[in-house]
């Protein structure tokens, strides 16, 4: 089979296929990418990622024909090293970063990545979703040290970027095995609330609004802001409001959610930006914990519509005690794209 290759049809699971073809050595041929369409073949985005496995491998070989509808690619040896890459600006860095948290803990020499691009948009996993679920998750498998990190050196909002991220990764010839059955209750809750080139006071509100909703549920909360400035703040406007929950067994329960793209559609409130992610949080809570607990306390925060006035989310009997942090949760796996 790894003398023979895989063939796929279209470009479903693309940087899943590649970067499995990368781990196991297998080589891959895909066809009839967008072959239907009207703008056939690879968008530029995929270019770009491809691109980025060519610079962490040394040896690989890819061909792509003419109208871009039929992708070869044989893998070769995931090296490493200091790579500096300029991602495309249709998808954020961290369409990017996903695979490189693959394969970085499997390369012969450390990986320390530059990524240029942008950090935070609506489509993708953002970098501080990553950073504060995807690197505690690995180093429950032993991926871990000093040199395992994600860094926002600049943010860089869609639709223009200007934001880097440095990711550093240590080699791991082996990873523990790890045995999440039970995710725990929940313990604390923290988020980061962003702004660039707007005011200062859009993270503040931001934070105000979710706090409005979350302290109802458990006292160890805490939202820092971040605005930069400068040369650190990108080429576009926008804020956003990343939130993490943190349960007692280690395990992480994420929703995010950022203003919408300059240009691009209806501008969004602060206030609402902050009540809405909020809610997707306290969605997952309730279709999660629903299976092991009592959730119908929390059915007047998850089923109201965005700025509609919530039910009472305490009933008789559910304020008592520690029922406020008796929700059961697990990780969940950044959506792919």
């Amino acid at each position: 089979m790894a003398s023979q290759g895989l063939t796929y049809d279209g470009c479903n699971f693309f940087r899943q296929r590649l970067v499995l073809a990368t781990l196991s050595g297998k080589r891959v041929k895909i066809k009839g990418v967008r072959s239907r369409e009207d703008n056939p073949g690879l968008r530029d985005f995929e270019a770009s990622f491809i691109r980025l496995l060519d610079k962490v491998t040394n040896g690989s070989r890819i061909e792509i024909n003419q109208t871009g509808t039929v992708l070869f690619y044989q893998p070769g040896l995931l090296y490493g090293g200091s790579v500096e890459h300029d991602c495309n600006p249709q998808r954020s860095i961290g369409y990017y970063l996903e695979a490189l948290l693959m394969l970085a803990p499997f390369m012969k020499t450390s990986l320390k990545a530059t990524l240029r691009g942008v950090t935070n948009d609506p489509t993708d996993p953002t970098v501080d979703l990553l950073k504060s679920t995807a690197v505690p998750l690995m180093k429950q498998f032993g991926i871990d040290g000093e040199g395992f990190d994600i860094k926002v050196v600049k943010r860089g909002m869609a639709p223009g970027g200007g934001g880097e991220v440095i990711f550093t990764c240590p080699v791991r010839r082996s990873i523990k095995p790890v045995q999440l059955t039970d995710p725990g209750k929940i313990k604390r809750i923290r988020g980061v609330a962003y702004s660039v080139r707007v005011s200062p006071q859009m993270a503040n509100r931001i934070v105000d609004s979710a706090r409005s909703i979350l302290n109802q549920f458990l006292p160890d909360i805490y939202i820092y802001t971040d605005h930069m400035k400068g040369a650190n703040s990108g080429k576009s406007p926008g804020f956003g409001l990343t939130l993490v929950a943190e349960t007692l067994n280690g395990c992480f329960l994420s929703a995010e959610m950022s203003s919408t793209p300059q240009g691009q559609g209806d501008p969004v409130l602060p206030e609402d930006l902050g009540r809405n992610c909020t809610k997707l949080l306290l969605e997952e809570v309730y279709r999660v914990g629903s299976r092991t607990i009592d959730t119908r306390w929390l059915r007047g925060f998850v089923q109201s519509e965005p700025g509609a006035a919530l039910d009472d989310p305490w009933p008789t009997g559910c304020v008592e005690g520690s029922a406020r942090t008796a929700l059961s949760v697990h990780d969940r796996v950044p959506q792919t794209h």
